[in-house]
This record gives C-alpha cells, structure tokens and sequence, in this order.
C-alpha cells in the first residue's frame, strides 16, 4: 500500500516592512521618512492578499477603490494596470497611500488580520502611484466626450480635488479657484514634508492640470469674487473650503510671543518653508523648549517639526491618557522614536511670560485622572486638585482643533450654516440649501481625515454630475 505523499505547506508570508530612516537621523531633516517599498517587497506584499470573493476592505474605502484588483495587478507585476484601476476612484493615490488612517478603514477590515497583521494596503496602493510618477509612461486615464458645462471648485484641498478629478473624467470643464499661492489646500499647507512631500502634492495636481483642470491661484473667494458671481459664469459649484479657524485654549497668558496656533506654525514650515533658511526668509520661532497642546495628528506633526527646527525638547501635552490619543498609532510611534515626550493625563492652566518682554517662558499645568466616559465615548479626564506643576518653555503650538472660517460664509446669502459656522448639506449628496451649490470635507463636517474629505468629494461628485446630466 502506498503512502499519501501530502504537499508541503505553503511558507506563511509575513507582512513586508517599509525602509525608512532611522529615528536619530529624521528628527533633524525634513526629508519623508518611510523611503516607499521596492518592487519585490510590493509583490511579495501583494502575495498576502488571498482574493477574497466578498473583500471586507471594500467597506472601509470611502472612495470605493477595487482593492484586490488592484493589489492582484501589483502581484503580477502589472504596475501600469494597477495605478490604472486606482485611478478609475481615486485621483490622490500617492497622498492617500502616505496619509490615510489605513489602519482603521480598509485595512482595519482585512480579514487576514484577524490572525496576521492586515496586507499593508496603504503601503501597496503608495507604491503604485510612486512607481508610476518615477518610472512609468505618462499615461491618462480616458475621458468622456465633452458636455458643455463649466463647474467651478472653491478649496484645492482633497474634497475639491475629488470632485474636479470626478468631474473632468465625465466630461466636465472644471475650474478650480484656490486662495493661497499653491495648490493642495491642508495638504500642502498643513502636513509636514517629513509626511508628505509637497511635490507629491504637486505631482498630484499637475496630474489634474494634465486632464484640463484649470487652478487659478491666489483667488479668494467671498473676496476677490463671490460664490453667487461664479454662478453666473458656472453651472454649478463645489465648496470645499475646509475648516482653517485657529482654535485656542482661552486659558490666560495666550497673547504672549511664542503662542502659536498649530494652523500659523504649520502653514509657516509647510507652505513657507520656514525650515528652509537661507532659501526661504520666513519667519519662525526655534524654540528650544517647545510644548504642543493635543493628541490628534496635526499635533503629533508639530512636535515633530518643532524638533526638525531644532527644539532640545519637545512635548506633547495632552488631557487624556495614552490610550486616548487620537493620533494615528504610525505618528505616536514615530513621535516617540524621534524623542517627543508625552505629558500625558496633564492640563494647561496658563501661560507664564516676561511682560517686559512680552515672551513666553513657561506653562503651569494640573494633573489628572480618567473617570467615567464622556459623550465621545472617551473617559473623561477628572483634575486631581493640588497637583499643579510647571513646564519651562519658550513656544507653545496650539493643536486642540480648528473651525470654521466665516469668510465665504458671510458673504453668500442661501446658505444653510449650524450652530458651529458650518454649511448643511446633505450627507448623501453634498446638496447645500442654495440651488446649484454643493458642499463638502471639512467646512462640513468639521475637521476629519483627508479620505473621509475625498469621501464626500465623490458623493458630491455624483450628485453634480447627475444635475449636470438630467437636472436632478
């Protein structure tokens, strides 16, 4: 009787590591800090992925990427075609791919992580727009023929740029109105190069530019022209302005030098390029004890780059507990592996400066303990009285949030606004209470991620396009 040879098992792939710098290299350059995967370590990565024939990671997309079609095109080594399938949904892949919270979306969904970790769908979908910008044709994706209608886009952020990408593919004229002197809108004026390089953002836009979209620079509307003038030359018209009022922490000493607003630090270093100095002559303070007040990305971004100025130290202060933080667990870990600390379970009380000079010089601060949850889900931090303390320092960036700038607001009757300045539109269709104006991302729905911006770019999209189509 012969025995059954079995075949062998097939070798478990583990989850291929992006390269990146090393923590005490990063801390002092600007430059990004994941250097991207290779070709072999994308296919190989792309080999995780077992096909599924009802893929959970679809659902956590909010831009509807086919997800395992275009990682089975990488496994194949048909990169062309895979960047070919992202950009059938999403016309920002290289920004996506660096800057999504993966990690609680598609691949928070992925059903090899219930025993793995999940297929670094980010990294893949990265690597496929990186290998087609560096080495691949200059390829477009096709278009309809054209229809005749002009749509106008206000904001050049990730919603706006989700609908001109929309839009111009089904034959639309597009026009694209931004009020600062680059394109990219939060993209480029508040991620750090260290996060997001800006000629990705630029690569992005040129892409856009290259399939008809026209950006016109350094136009601000509710100023230079309202939203009611464009409707007369438009058909219709995206708001996708997003949410860049500095919030502050109403705690007293705030009007001394060296209080920042995370919008005014970032906007100088990203856009400005403070950091660049001779190149660039745009003012910052170096601080050299720098303390940056929340948990949430744009926090962990500034105490990075408060380090990257040349900080000794640099903290995050922060009401809640490590568990809390809101922050991407990729930007915490990176934070602390540059040498960020964490005052963690600490909350300002006020500023202290010389008022002689009008600097800042240091924060006094209470401790605190969690206690029962808060409406947001979140335990709510209890002060332990008596337990005041002082921090030194010479800066403090101010990251607990921003709102909504009442610019365009105030000066386009019709609309709908809520309580907090924001405009009401419909979450389905991005419909606003004024005819022919559609709404969406952050001035919407308040500050959030950029897929979920790129999320309500598409259902807009649709809804405009449908209107443009068959007036309804």
């Amino acid at each position: 009787m012969t025995e059954e040879v079995k075949a062998p098992k097939k070798e478990k792939i583990p989850r291929q590591k992006m390269p990146e710098q090393p923590p005490d290299v990063r801390a002092r350059n600007f430059q990004e800090v994941p250097y991207g995967l290779t070709p072999e370590l994308a296919m190989k990565e792309a080999e995780r992925c077992i096909q599924c024939k009802d893929p959970r990671c679809l659902q956590g997309c909010p831009v509807e990427i086919d997800i395992p079609g275009f990682i089975r095109l990488i496994k194949e080594g048909d990169f062309e075609g895979s960047i070919r399938l992202l950009w059938e949904k999403n016309a920002l892949p290289a920004v996506c791919g660096r800057v999504c919270p993966q990690e609680v979306q598609c691949e928070g969904l992925c059903i090899i992580g219930k025993k793995d970790e999940p297929v670094a769908i980010g990294n893949l979908e990265r690597f496929a727009a990186d290998h087609q910008r560096m080495h691949g044709k200059d390829i477009l994706p096709p278009k309809a023929e054209p229809t005749g209608k002009q749509v106008a886009v206000v904001g050049t952020g990730p919603a706006g740029l989700t609908v001109a990408g929309d839009l111009i593919l089904k034959g639309h004229e597009v026009t694209m109105f931004e009020a600062l002197h680059a394109p990219g809108g939060v993209l480029v004026y508040g991620i750090p190069e260290f996060r997001l390089p800006k000629e990705i953002v630029f690569s992005e836009c040129n892409y856009l530019e290259r399939l008809g979209v026209k950006i016109e620079l350094s136009s601000v509307i509710g100023r230079s022209e309202t939203v009611d003038e464009l409707l007369a030359r438009f058909d219709v018209v995206f708001l996708g302005v997003g949410a860049g009022l500095p919030v502050f922490l109403k705690v007293p000493g705030e009007h001394y030098i060296g209080v920042y607003s995370a919008n005014e630090y970032l906007t100088r270093s990203n856009l400005m390029k403070a950091y660049d100095f001779p190149n660039y002559d745009t003012p910052i303070v170096r601080g050299k004890k720098v303390a940056t007040f929340g948990g949430g990305n744009v926090a962990m971004d500034s105490a990075r780059t408060a380090l990257r100025l040349g900080a000794e130290k640099s903290y995050i202060i922060y009401r809640r507990s490590h568990a809390e933080l809101p922050a991407r667990t990729a930007e915490v870990h990176h934070a602390e592996e540059e040498g960020v600390e964490f005052l963690l379970l600490t909350n300002p009380l006020r500023f202290l400066g010389d008022d002689k000079t009008g600097m800042l010089t240091g924060v006094e601060c209470l401790r605190q303990e969690l206690g029962e949850p808060d409406a947001s889900g979140r335990r709510r931090p209890v002060p332990i009285p008596g337990s005041e303390f002082m921090v030194e320092i010479d800066t403090a960036v101010i990251s607990i949030g921003s709102g909504a700038n009442p610019l365009l607001t105030k000066s386009t009757p019709g609309l709908s606004l809520n309580k907090w300045g924001y405009i009401v539109a419909d979450p389905k269709t991005g419909k606003t209470m004024k005819p022919r104006v559609w709404a969406g991302g952050d001035i919407v729905t308040g500050s959030a991620t950029v897929i979920l911006a790129m999320g309500a770019g598409r259902l807009a999209s649709n809804s405009m396009h449908d209107f443009l189509t068959f007036g309804w």
